[in-house]
Parts: structure tokens; C-alpha cells; sequence
């Protein structure tokens, strides 16, 4: 028997011991679904709305469209971190006909993700780094050249993108995931929420045991920031669970040791219980694998009172489960701090195992239109509220 065939049969084998003793390492249910702009047809018929709100196709051709911010002057930024650019549309004074032009504002960086308007700065995140550039919002122009402010982020990895926001005290926060599904990290700085001066200078990690938080907005009237978490892979459909977190200064969530509620994780936990106690557990769970990425309180005093102070939750959706996960955006209510109920707000991007969206990021414009990019269709929709 030669070397080759001898390796194969062990791997075999192996393999089929995996299967038997752990089938939750081979789950892999990747999306379906060609791709293409959903018609307005095809959101009739898939998508379940709440009462009074309909949704359209605002922008398409945007591949791998992620991270969404409103300028001054109703323009909507579009991170597109496939191509390398952020792109300008253009408010139209009809909204219902889309905008009324597109450019490339910035071309040619590297896997620009998270993106926020400062002081007259338009910042964006690559994944090794940050960097920014004069905007003005009325012209629809940058002047001067892209500088990269901060430049030796930990790059790459199963989490590449860095998602960007300045919050309520002026600074610059910015989460960088882990780069893998769990280990211990050689550069502190993977699976944390950081905060820099605007200028780049005095970073800090803010927060730790952050495995990948995508999205993260302040609560209104509290200035409380809440992060949503995509929870560790291969221990089956329906653990962990995902995670909503109350992000406080010097926070550890638990990751690579806890997950969920300080649930000790199998492979790092038990030889680490003095890390798992001191997790902060979540304040609301998500389905296990239903990957949330984008949260936006909802401001505008043009939705009804019910709606104002909600949190919107758009879940991407599971890849790595037997029966498909997310696909969808829940709405939260708040009850104090830690007392939260969920319901839909969209759901049906997914439909007997067929994908025709993947929410990303949320924004809302102060008439209370709200935006939802997709990367799995490479567009942006649309939401507006008319009274039932």
C-alpha cells in the first residue's frame, strides 16, 4: 500500500469518526439564490411587513454593499469593501425614483468598511486601518488626499471588517473581530471595541471578549451603547447564542472562554473558570448562527410613538446551520435596561432554503425613511411608513 492511498484511508476514517461523534463540524448551509436585485414583485410576495411600512429597491449594483451613513444634506454613503470604494447616492427629490446620481467618492482601498462623518471629516476603516479625508456635504466633494491616521490595525483574518462610530463624547470607536473561530489571540487588540482621539492619537481598548460586533449604536436618552455579537461556530444548530451586549468601559464579554450567559466554552473555558465568571453575560439573545450585524435606534419623530426608542436588528443569516437561520430584521423593545421583547420588523429574505437578501446596516434619515443595505444582492432598500 502506497503513502498516498494509506493517508486517504486515515483520513477517511477520520472523517467518518468526526461525523459520527461530532456532525455539528460539517454543518454548512451556504446561502442560495442567484444574486440579482429582488423586483418589486419578489418582495411583495417573500417579505412580511409590519403594519403601515412598505419596502422598495432604492439602489442596486452596489456589490457587497455593507455599511450605510446619511450626510447632511440626505446623501447616503455606501461602503462597497469587494471593490475597494465608497460610493455617494445622491438624494433625489423624489425618493420613490431612487437617487438622482452615484459617484465614487473614495476608489481603491482596502476593504473599506466602516464609515462616519466627523467634524468635517469623512473617516473610513479598512481592515489594517483607519484613515479620513475632508468632506464637504453641500458640495458632495472631498478635498485634499485620503490620510491614513491610523495604520497597524491587525488585518485580515476570519473577521476582517472594522466597523466606525463616533459616539456621543466626540471620540472614535472601532471594533476589529477575532481572527478566528476561537483561540487566544496573540494581538490584544482582535475581538475588542477600541477608542482613538479623532486624530488617531491615545488608543485604548475599550471593551474585550468581543468575538465579532458588527454593529453597535448608542440608546437614546441614555447614551448607554449597545453591540450586537456573532457567537462562535461548530457546537451545534443552536449554540451559542448570538448576542446583545451593554458595552461599558473596561467590559470583558467572555470570549474565547464564555459564551452566552457564562456557559463555559468546551475548548478554552474549562481550563480558564476565573474568566468565565468575570464574563458580562448578554442582555438579549439571538438564534444561535442567525448572524446579526447592523443596529440602529430608531430617532425620528416622524414614526409613531410606538416605534421611537426601538432597536432595529438586521440578522444576515446563518451559513454554518442544517436549517437555515436570520434573514430577517427584528424590532426590540426596551423595558428599563435588561428587560427587552423581540419581533419581526422584515421577515422572509429567506424561503425554503432560497436567499434572495442579507440585511447588513441600518440607517434612518431624520423624515424617518429608514435604509437597509444588502450585500447579497447588492442593494440598498428602502422603508418609509404611511399611516394603515
Amino acid at each position: 500500500m502506497n503513502r498516498f492511498v494509506r493517508d486517504l484511508i486515515i483520513l477517511l476514517i477520520a472523517g467518518a469518526i468526526l461525523w459520527t461523534f461530532a456532525p455539528q463540524l460539517f454543518s454548512f448551509n451556504a446561502p442560495l439564490g442567484d444574486g440579482k436585485p429582488p423586483t418589486e414583485k419578489s418582495l411583495h410576495e417573500h417579505l412580511i411587513m409590519q403594519k403601515g411600512f412598505a419596502i422598495s429597491v432604492y439602489a442596486s449594483g452596489l456589490p457587497g454593499a455593507r455599511i450605510l451613513r446619511l450626510t447632511d444634506s440626505g446623501d447616503l454613503l455606501v461602503s462597497l469593501p469587494e471593490e475597494g470604494n465608497v460610493v455617494l447616492l445622491q438624494k433625489n427629490s423624489d425618493p420613490s425614483k431612487g437617487p438622482n446620481d452615484r459617484k465614487n467618492l473614495l476608489t481603491e482601498l482596502d476593504q473599506p468598511h466602516g464609515i462616519d462623518i466627523f467634524d468635517g471629516w469623512l473617516y473610513v476603516a479598512e481592515t489594517g486601518a483607519i484613515g479620513r479625508i475632508r468632506f464637504d456635504s453641500k458640495t458632495r466633494k472631498t478635498q485634499g488626499s485620503f490620510e491614513r491616521i491610523v495604520t497597524d490595525l491587525p488585518a485580515g483574518g476570519n473577521h476582517w471588517s472594522r466597523t466606525l462610530r463616533f459616539g456621543p463624547d466626540g471620540l472614535m470607536y472601532l471594533t476589529i473581530g477575532s481572527s478566528c473561530n476561537v483561540c487566544v489571540e496573540k494581538d490584544p487588540r482582535r475581538g475588542t471595541m477600541m477608542r482613538f482621539q479623532p486624530d488617531g492619537s491615545d488608543p485604548e481598548i475599550y471593551a474585550s471578549g468581543l468575538r465579532n460586533t458588527v454593529g453597535f449604536d448608542w440608546r437614546p436618552g441614555t447614551q448607554k451603547l449597545y453591540g450586537v455579537e456573532n457567537g462562535r461556530d461548530y457546537l451545534g444548530d443552536d449554540f451559542p447564542p448570538e448576542e446583545l451586549n451593554l458595552i461599558v468601559e473596561g467590559g470583558f464579554y467572555g470570549w474565547p472562554y464564555a459564551n452566552g450567559g457564562k456557559v463555559a466554552d468546551p475548548d478554552l473555558g474549562a481550563e480558564n473558570p476565573e474568566k468565565v465568571e468575570q464574563s458580562i453575560a448578554p442582555v438579549f439573545s439571538f438564534d444561535a448562527h442567525s448572524a446579526p450585524l447592523g443596529l440602529r435606534f430608531l430617532r425620528s419623530n416622524n414614526l409613531p410613538n410606538e416605534w421611537r426608542g426601538k432597536a432595529l436588528v438586521a440578522l444576515h443569516g446563518s451559513w454554518n446551520r442544517s436549517e437555515k437561520s436570520g434573514y430577517k430584521v427584528l424590532a426590540l423593545t426596551f423595558s428599563g435596561d435588561q428587560r427587552i421583547a423581540e419581533h419581526y420588523f422584515i421577515d422572509g429574505f429567506e424561503q425554503d432554503n432560497t436567499v434572495i437578501g442579507r440585511p447588513v446596516d441600518i440607517v434612518e434619515a431624520p423624515d424617518g425613511t429608514i435604509y437597509i443595505s444588502d450585500d447579497h444582492s447588492g442593494v440598498v432598500y428602502r422603508v418609509v411608513y404611511s399611516a394603515p
